[in-house]
């Protein structure tokens, strides 16, 4: 039996809100979005790519890393998030996307969104990356 922990709960809180922040700022910048929070059906789970977009005509998977600044803590990096593990696994996981969809032919990309909440701030700190795997 797992036991979800108040720590647990809130990384989720913090995880959803920046997810949903990313879709803000993404569909502010021209990003078209097509799925949030896929998984692969087919095979061993591999884990899930957090948002799907066009921007133009090119097929965009998203990584979105969201942290809290603490007080008397060290600043966060999200990026940290971000391992080779984690980008083997995204690409793996957008071959069966783009299997499932039939989009093999189209053209795309990895992204990542970065974001930092300060409690001293009113707006959370926001950075785009854009093809990621370079």
């Amino acid at each position: 039996m797992i036991r979800f922990t108040r720590r647990f709960h809130l990384k989720n809180e913090v995880g959803n809100r920046g997810e949903d922040e990313a879709v803000v700022f993404l569909r502010s910048i021209g990003y078209r979005i097509l799925d949030r929070n896929y998984r692969n059906d087919r095979g061993r789970a591999l884990g899930e790519i957090d948002i799907v977009a066009r921007d133009g005509e090119e097929l965009v998977f998203v990584e979105v890393k969201a942290r809290t600044a603490k007080a008397g803590m060290p600043e966060p990096l999200p990026e940290e998030g971000i391992t080779r593990t984690k980008l083997s696994r995204l690409a793996r996981i957008a071959q069966g996307y783009l299997r499932e969809k039939h989009l093999e032919s189209v053209s795309y990309r990895f992204d990542a969104i970065l974001i930092i909440y300060r409690a001293t701030a009113k707006k959370a700190e926001i950075r785009h990356f854009k093809s990621i795997f370079l």
